[in-house]
């Protein structure tokens, strides 16, 4: 593809920056280096499966869009996707760290495995650590940069889903805040967005069921909003938000992004209606 399919809109908020985005090949990082590229940012497709990172690259157009295989549990693969980014655009100014994994569903802690933990946790533990290890080694002489976690609300709502996923994105959350501290005095944005349930390849995985149908029914019962259903879309336009001029004062957020879920306990009524009828 000679040049870009995407439509550009008027006012591009990301012109002239450059991002990497993990995990972009597919769901919320796809659709993310999508949106950035659309408001003029050249993205950094960083991901395992090449095919798609490929694909996705190809749709965006070279002009926008050059994809990486990176496979975030392996620190010289991340440090090797900040430096091909730095040489080839000179800069960086936004690491969006949104590869992960669920891991198996594990429904209670006599489950939990060894080769589980460290799957989950290298991948979405380390992964977010060796992000921002080397997004800051580049970011801290520019004193400037902003660095985004997928994180999800399940680092603020718990028994959700298994302990591993559930601890390992609590791991983001404490990770981002520190960061936050640290990297303030260089003029460095670190900010969490945590989605509720999206139906993607690995929302699909954490469900109780695989008929889609059904899940999609779960999801929707389970939501306080109601009428609408949470997409990739909403969550690319956060991390837009947090990635752009719009937040420049604005760190250290966990940007929930649930419709209220997170802030909703309803089990007192549940109770009620379960005893009285």
């Amino acid at each position: 593809m000679a040049a870009s399919s995407l439509q550009l809109p008027v006012f591009k908020r990301l012109e002239g920056k450059v991002a990497i985005i993990t995990g972009a090949a597919n769901g919320i990082g796809a659709t993310t280096a999508r949106l950035f590229a659309q408001h003029g940012c050249k993205v950094i497709i960083a991901d395992i499966d090449d095919k798609n990172g490929l694909s996705v690259a190809e749709e965006i157009g070279p002009e926008y869009a050059l994809f990486i295989h990176c496979d975030v549990r392996i620190e010289s693969d991340v440090q090797n996707a900040v430096d091909t980014t730095v040489s080839r655009y000179g800069k960086l100014d936004i690491m969006f760290s949104n590869a992960g994994v669920a891991g198996s569903r594990d429904t209670s802690i006599l489950e939990a495995s060894p080769e589980n933990i460290n799957l989950v946790f290298e991948t979405n533990v380390f992964g977010a650590f060796f992000c921002a290890k080397h997004a800051a080694r580049v970011m801290i002489p520019a004193r400037k940069g902003s660095v985004i976690f997928s994180a999800s609300a399940a680092s603020e709502v718990f028994g959700i889903t298994s302990d591993t996923y559930t601890a390992s994105k609590c791991a983001v959350v404490g990770l981002c805040k520190s960061l936050c501290v640290e990297m303030g005095k260089y003029g460095i944005k670190a900010n969490c967005v945590s989605p509720y349930v999206i139906l993607t390849k690995l929302g699909m995985s954490i469900m109780p069921t695989q008929d889609r149908k059904l899940a999609e029914e779960i999801v929707a019962e389970a939501s306080n909003f109601k009428g609408k259903t949470l997409t990739t879309e909403d969550v690319a336009e956060a991390a837009l938000y947090l990635a752009g001029d719009e937040s420049k004062f604005v760190s250290g957020l966990n940007l929930l992004i649930d419709g209220g879920f997170t802030t909703t306990n309803t089990a007192f009524q549940v109770a009620v209606e379960k005893i009285l009828g």
